[in-house]
């Protein structure tokens, strides 16, 4: 099994790298576009509305690709009492059914953010910004963020059941 995990741990690796580097750069750019709303419209009175469209516009770029580090680190929503009245054991086999769940939710809402992205590209449409974008490229961080939550989904679900295998084994 580790022949799986220390690949994937890489892989891993390196898209937690790059997922919190990109929503780094999303949030500094939220808060530019948004600081230089706000001073183009007190200096000269009136300001782009793009700036104040583009924030809403990378929330998706945000969320999405980070709900595998995220759930990896721990840092998603959980029910903290619960940990305190269960057993070491009891709490890996919930979190593997929790990994579980996460990686059959990653292929659904896969398919499902595909599914958009490829609906949005074939209509042409376009956002309704003072720029031209395309609204597929907003619903392709759907697909992009299941895979990310995918492949961390697996490295979980695989080391939590070798984490339970061994403590069996002991």
């Amino acid at each position: 099994m580790n022949n799986i995990i220390r690949p994937l741990q890489f892989i891993n690796g390196i898209l937690n790298k790059i997922t919190f580097f990109v929503a780094m750069v999303i949030v500094a750019i939220m808060v530019l576009a948004l600081s230089a709303s706000a001073l183009t419209r007190y200096v000269s009175g009136h300001g782009f509305d793009w700036f104040i469209e583009l924030p809403p516009a990378l929330v998706s770029w945000l969320v999405f690709p980070m709900l595998g580090p995220l759930l990896k680190t721990g840092n998603h929503i959980e029910v903290d009492f619960v940990s305190t009245i269960l057993t070491e054991k009891t709490i890996k086999y919930v979190k593997l059914f929790v990994y579980f769940v996460s990686l059959v939710a990653s292929f659904i809402f896969f398919k499902a953010g595909l599914d958009a992205t490829m609906l949005f590209y074939n209509l042409g449409q376009m956002m309704e910004l003072e720029i031209d974008i395309p609204i597929w490229y907003m619903f392709l961080s759907f697909p992009v963020g299941f895979v990310i939550l995918g492949l961390f989904s697996l490295e979980l679900v695989l080391t939590t059941f070798q984490e339970i295998q061994r403590g069996r084994l002991n």
